[in-house]
């Protein structure tokens, strides 16, 4: 069976519960907080490996109780930890991350030991991909990472799958990475900024964008549209798919759950079609618990979810 390999960032999330979101200069009281294993890199591989698939983690942590933390979680959701990074030099990542009544969430990281995780952490990877793996990344750990990851992929005929969140500086050297991407997913806020237009005014309006996106090099875009589903925009086709029903309680980690679950359907020998609206299912049941990795389900209880099978 084909795998799933990501490279990304590991963050330990610090949580509080808010009525709303503040406003600049605005002090609030937390009606609850939480320590939660997160980062998107963690995140994603979480979500795969939930999936059912086999999934290894390139990381980065501090040599902290944090980065003790995180091992342990990772681990209990039989993520595969051979290429976790334990670095005396930074403290593990961290993320602060304010969810307000209406599931709505602000998110700052500190990246901390996640810029270790550097190209050379990556210099093996060719020797550890096979043709139908899926090696998924996202942009809280060095953009040279990234692109070193991605050539090592093409290299060994996997997929390259990029969460281009968040994005970086124009200058920031974007462009050669999308050029060897398979699947491009990003968000409604990271899409008008990779576009360079505004937000369109209904859900048909970002199938444009998708097409806008995919002249930038990538073969298939996707855009998370939240509660409005997923636009889709692969060769000459485009789609839209619509999100699946959920009690929102917390939006925290939902297009990470996305993120992991579709690069786990594709090594799985899903349509991109079939792969998107598991995505859309993982991430409507992320947002049924509290914290980023709290309701993520197997492929079993998402295919229920969409009423359907393997």
């Amino acid at each position: 069976m084909s795998r799933v390999v990501v490279v990304g960032s590991a963050n330990v999330d610090v949580t509080t519960q808010v009525p709303t979101l503040p406003a600049p200069g605005q002090t609030l009281l937390a009606t609850g907080t939480a320590l939660l294993p997160g980062g998107k890199g963690a995140n994603q591989a979480v979500a795969a490996s939930r999936w059912g698939i086999d999934t290894e983690l390139y990381a980065a942590v501090g040599a902290d109780s944090f980065g003790r933390l995180l091992r342990s979680a990772l681990a209990e959701q039989g993520v595969g930890l051979d290429r976790l990074i334990e670095t005396g030099s930074e403290p593990t990542g961290l993320a602060l991350v304010t969810v307000a009544a209406d599931a709505e969430n602000t998110i700052v990281v500190a990246p901390g030991a996640n810029s270790a995780l550097t190209a050379g952490a990556v210099a093996d990877l060719p020797a550890h991909l096979g043709a139908g793996d899926v090696v998924l990344l996202q942009l809280e750990v060095p953009l040279a990472t990234a692109a070193a990851a991605a050539t090592a992929a093409r290299a060994a005929g996997a997929r390259v799958v990029l969460n281009a969140a968040p994005p970086p500086p124009a200058s920031g050297g974007l462009a050669e990475l999308l050029a060897g991407v398979d699947v491009l997913v990003v968000n409604e806020t990271e899409a008008t900024a990779l576009a360079g237009t505004g937000p369109p005014g209904e859900t048909a309006g970002w199938l444009p964008v998708a097409a806008a996106l995919r002249a930038l090099g990538p073969a298939a875009v996707v855009i998370t549209l939240g509660g409005d589903g997923a636009v889709a925009c692969a060769g000459d086709e485009a789609w839209h798919q619509a999100a699946l029903p959920a009690a929102v309680l917390d939006t925290t980690g939902a297009g990470d759950a996305f993120c992991g679950v579709l690069a786990a359907a594709l090594a799985d020998g899903r349509s991109l079609p079939r792969a998107v609206r598991a995505g859309c299912a993982a991430g409507a049941a992320a947002t049924e618990g509290r914290g980023a990795q709290a309701a993520l389900y197997g492929r079993d209880q998402l295919d229920a979810r969409m009423g359907e099978g393997a």
